[in-house]
């Protein structure tokens, strides 16, 4: 257990002494590469912001609006036939296009069920095996400038209803 903390305080400083000691051996501009690369990055932030933005503002607007609680109850009364909680159906929905929105759902369920019911448990094991796919998709496209994703949603929506249902499945046996 010490060498694994060992291990995980040294390793970024670590990291960063090997990259620099390559660059000096080997008579690259370390600094130069730096800024050009801090440059590009702040460029790709300010191409996307705005698409961030607007995704933050709408999962706002959903939350605020009772929507998302409508929604949550249409799709619960279906869904508990099939094993699935109700009471997840927000944090399924919101896990789409939020993350930060997702974790602080989970924080509400775990507050209100605990972290080892079973509405916890498939809560954690949903937030590790979905993704956000319409922020992922937004950000990562329009920093790639890709205008048609072909098959990327239908794949996504898929791997996120599987990890859904994995959830369920994993959750069951602990």
């Amino acid at each position: 257990m010490d060498f694994l903390l060992f291990l995980s305080v040294f390793s970024i400083p670590l990291i960063i002494f090997i990259i620099v000691g390559y660059g000096l051996l080997s008579r690259i501009n370390i600094y130069e590469v730096f800024t050009r690369g801090a440059a590009e990055g702040l460029q790709v932030v300010l191409t996307i912001l705005p698409t961030l933005v607007g995704l933050m503002m709408g999962v706002g607007i959903l939350r605020a609006s009772g929507l998302l609680d409508w929604l949550s109850g249409l799709l619960g009364n279906w869904m508990t036939g099939l094993g699935f909680p109700a009471q997840l159906c927000p944090l399924a929905v919101v896990r789409m296009f939020s993350s930060s929105a997702a974790s602080g759902l989970a924080i509400d369920i775990f507050k209100e069920y605990g972290p080892d019911s079973r509405v916890g448990m498939i809560a954690s094991v949903m937030m590790s095996c979905t993704e956000t796919v319409f922020y992922t998709m937004s950000v990562y496209f329009m920093a790639a400038k890709v205008k048609k994703t072909r098959y990327t949603l239908a794949g996504a929506l898929t791997a996120s209803f599987a990890g859904i249902a994995m959830s369920i499945f994993l959750a069951n046996f602990v």
